[in-house]
């Protein structure tokens, strides 16, 4: 089947960046004779929607053929009835992206599908490698090297794992069907930093994660077959019932015999801090605890921590709701609104004006100036990156009658970038890299200023603290990082290629070009 292609103008993301950590990918598995299994990646990344909104894509196998569809936006506009109904078969992986190796363009998006084999296979990744320029430099997909003769079509680390895993591949497939199963044996014990995938060939779904498990990945049991997520609350939308964690250091096969595991790495876990603080749905559970109710006993530390007498205590809505309830319960002080957001804010085809721009953060949220004025607000929110949107919205409140603005964030100072699949930018750009907390507060023009300490933060987790990745809090790295100026463009401008960076859609069919 040849694919079909159409081109569109990019969306543009025009609203004003928060201050909280960009999130990194959300990736979905299902395998189910007899399923719609396209609809329910569908609902699947749809549920997983806040983990990635610049692309995302469905991969479906009929058990002779891959089909993909991916395009640029959120899964609603990437996805209606018309293009879900050629994506038929019996097992599936779909994809969000938010760009952590490579710039957000169409031939960025995943699921990432290289044509070798009989059917050829496809990749959806959630995570950052650490070694790419060791790994690329054999591939020669590093700027100014020469490229090999490969179907390379992207400048990410998703699909440099892909270009090495289909390298992996002998010429005659192997008599038991599991090329792509030995081929991963090869290169996952070479691949270092945060790594959580999701891999389709005719006949299998495999989930893997790194032996940290910075990224989370849990295996669910769906009636008629089985499910991978990035969350248990897209099992939950979905119907499907949770059934354990993917290990660290483990790799998942199932397939029309069941399921059965490997082990191709030692686990020493270390599970992203912020998945508590701020990344997983406030529904999901993480190690078996409830992320909302963690959230709620981070704010009810910062009371204790950090009081302060104040008439009303409110949250940067949403992600600073939980924190917020946490702290008036453990004050007193009564619980308020004094922000309303705008839900429907995100990517649109239409820029703001230069003067809706200096309004900045009023696009995305509004005072309540009733609820504000004369009072002294203890205002929460999760965590603050660069600080400009949380400048902003103090300026706000402040205009909206606050007699005084006592800023808590439910997390330590944002210090240190994330090598392992978390958008931050660089340490240059980080509010807290060399300010200190006073600083902070004269730059934010706030009453006073406090942060969670990190002890604290672990505690409300209710989780062993030797289990979590801190290293944007501490600057302890479990994996060593490369130092450069821009890891994320480390792969782009590799080769001159024709303007093909925003076409609508395609299907790929295995065998048959890349995707």
């Amino acid at each position: 089947m040849e694919s079909s292609t159409t081109m569109c103008t990019p969306l543009k993301a025009g609203f004003p960046t928060a201050d909280t950590p960009k999130e990194e990918c959300g990736i979905f598995g299902v395998y189910g004779r007899g399923e719609d299994v396209a609809r329910i990646a569908f609902f699947g990344l749809f549920a997983l929607q806040h983990r990635g909104q610049e692309s995302a894509g469905i991969a479906v196998g009929d058990g002779t053929e891959i089909r993909v569809h991916k395009d640029m936006g959120l899964v609603t506009q990437v996805f209606d009835e018309r293009r879900l109904a050629p994506l038929d078969g019996h097992l599936a992986i779909g994809h969000n992206r938010y760009s952590t190796t490579g710039s957000s363009t169409w031939r960025n998006a995943q699921p990432v599908y290289r044509s070798v084999g009989d059917a050829g296979f496809a990749l959806g990744h959630n995570g950052n490698l650490t070694n790419t320029i060791e790994l690329a430099e054999g591939l020669g997909m590093l700027p100014g090297l020469e490229v090999p003769d490969t179907d390379v079509d992207s400048t990410t680390d998703s699909a440099l794992v892909a270009e090495l895993v289909a390298g992996q591949y002998s010429s005659e497939p192997r008599s038991d069907g599991r090329d792509l199963e030995v081929a991963l044996e090869a290169v996952l014990p070479r691949l270092e930093g945060g790594f959580s995938f999701v891999l389709m060939d005719d006949a299998r779904l495999i989930g893997v994660r790194d032996r940290h498990g910075f990224w989370p990945l849990v295996l669910g049991r769906v009636e008629g077959g089985w499910v991978l997520a990035s969350e248990t609350a897209a099992l939950d939308i979905i119907g499907a019932h949770f059934v354990r964690e993917v290990e660290p250091g483990e790799m998942v096969v199932i397939d029309a015999t069941g399921i059965r595991e490997h082990r191709f790495s030692d686990p020493d876990p270390k599970l992203c801090l912020f998945e508590f603080v701020y990344f997983a749905r406030p529904d999901t559970y993480l190690f078996g605890r409830s992320v909302h109710a963690a959230r709620q006993r981070m704010g009810e530390e910062l009371a204790r921590q950090a009081p302060v007498d104040a008439d009303m205590v409110m949250p940067i809505p949403e992600s600073g709701i939980p924190a917020a309830q946490g702290y008036a319960r453990a004050s007193g002080i009564p619980y308020g609104d004094g922000l309303v957001k705008n839900r429907y804010v995100g990517r649109t085809f239409i820029e703001p004006s230069e003067q809706l721009r200096a309004g900045g953060v009023r696009l995305k949220l509004n005072p309540l100036p009733e609820n504000i004025r004369g009072k002294r607000l203890v205002v929460v929110d999760d965590s603050i990156v660069r600080g400009t949107t949380t400048r902003q919205v103090v300026a706000m409140l402040r205009e909206a009658g606050a007699a005084e603005v006592h800023f808590r964030v439910s997390s330590p100072p944002y210090r240190w970038p994330c090598h392992y699949g978390m958008d931050t930018g660089r340490r240059s750009e980080l509010l807290a890299a060399d300010l200190s907390v006073g600083e902070i507060a004269d730059y934010l023009k706030v009453d006073s200023l406090a942060y969670l300490e990190l002890d604290r933060l672990v505690s409300a987790t209710d989780t062993p603290g030797s289990s979590f990745c801190t290293a944007c809090l501490s600057g302890d790295y479990p994996v060593p990082v490369p130092e450069l100026a821009d890891a994320k463009h480390v792969l782009e401008e590799r080769v001159e290629r024709p303007d093909t960076s925003t076409p609508a859609s395609f299907l790929d069919t295995g065998p048959g070009p890349g995707g």
